[in-house]
């Protein structure tokens, strides 16, 4: 059973930073495409930042140069360093892990998201 566990969400100032934590389990880790969504009241999801199995990395325009990606496959996680916090950033933030195999299945997981709430 495939789980993503996100951590790290809060309340922090504008100007502020936190940092998020997705734990995979359940999966080979190494072999998965990873990101970080989010999603706004009365909006839609959107990407934020993405790293896949070999470490190629891109952001969202509105959060680069302020978030940072990265993956540590020795522990099953991923991170979203998040700096220079806005009220704009205010969302549920969602890991996703997919990987898509040589004969087109496509396994695609999602975690149940962790708040970040930016007062200004």
């Amino acid at each position: 059973q495939v789980q993503l566990v996100e951590s790290g969400g809060g309340l922090v100032q504008a100007g502020g930073s936190l940092r998020l934590s997705c734990a995979a389990s359940g999966l080979t880790f190494r072999n998965y495409d990873m990101s970080w969504f989010r999603q706004a009241p009365g909006k839609e999801r959107e990407f934020v930042a993405a790293i896949n199995w070999v470490n190629s990395i891109d952001y969202a325009v509105s959060v680069k140069g302020r978030f940072t990606i990265s993956r540590d496959n020795a522990k099953n996680t991923v991170y979203l360093q998040m700096n220079s916090l806005k009220s704009e950033d205010t969302a549920v933030y969602y890991c996703r892990a997919k990987r898509e195999t040589a004969t087109t299945m496509v396994y695609d997981y999602w975690g149940q998201g962790t708040q970040v709430t930016v007062s200004s």
